[in-house]
């Protein structure tokens, strides 16, 4: 007789979002999305293969650096948030320790422990540090998830190249003549594929998280080739 093996939780564990998933979906999307933009948009103005390579390149390099950038701005900021949180309860707690004591204590009834022993916890977290206590009860810090801005800013700066590479691969392996049925194809193709892993990692529908990453890179890449061709037909 076999037993049931104890699968929902590990299931339920499983659908459980992914903190790191979103940077990684909106770098990539970014890159891929803007980069094959800047590509369609010039092909369609007529500009040469040379200048095409070179705008794709630069539309990289360029991304790339303003999601660092703004990735370790935003990171670091919450870092120096965390900073001068902590520093503000290690004050109050040095002013008045039955308080955060019995700050501790609620806490802990709220999460359903009885009185004795939400007092035994929070002696114990006290007499370990009562400013690492109050932070990761307060503030949810700890040191394992402390922000960090250069890793934070690297990984933003990875995933957009990642995206970013595709439009100019393709520009470098198809002439000029058939770059813009190459680059349309593959940048839609490569975002269902995007949209339908993040859904599927994230526990929600495939199908509609493919079509609505798909929808809108290509709404922004047709609208980018509209523009080309209006100016090249202009110049």
């Amino acid at each position: 007789m076999s037993t049931p093996r104890a699968t929902h939780g590990t299931e339920a564990h499983k659908k459980k979002p992914l903190g790191w998933l979103p940077a990684a979906v909106l770098g990539a999307d970014d890159g891929l999305v803007s980069t094959a933009s800047l590509v369609l948009g010039v092909t369609a103005a007529h500009a040469t293969h040379l200048s095409i390579l070179i705008t794709g390149v630069s539309g990289l390099v360029a991304g790339a650096m303003s999601m660092a950038a703004s990735e370790y701005v935003s990171v670091h900021a919450l870092a120096d948030y965390e900073s001068a949180e902590i520093a503000r309860r290690h004050a109050h707690l040095k002013a008045n320790t039955k308080g955060a004591h019995d700050a501790l204590v609620t806490s802990y009834l709220s999460l359903g422990l009885n009185a004795v022993l939400a007092g035994e916890v929070a002696d114990g977290l006290m007499a370990n540090g009562a400013v690492g206590a109050l932070a990761r009860q307060e503030l949810l810090v700890s040191p394992a998830r402390r922000a960090h801005p250069n890793q934070a800013a690297l990984a933003s700066a990875s995933s957009f190249a990642i995206g970013a590479s595709l439009p100019i691969v393709v520009t470098l392996m198809v002439t000029t003549n058939y770059l813009l049925p190459a680059i349309g194809i593959t940048s839609l193709t490569f975002l269902f594929l995007l949209g339908g892993w993040a859904a599927r990692a994230g526990g929600a529908q495939v199908l509609s998280g493919a079509l609505r990453v798909t929808f809108w890179g290509a709404l922004a890449m047709g609208l980018t080739t509209c523009v080309g061709t209006l100016f090249g037909h202009v110049v």
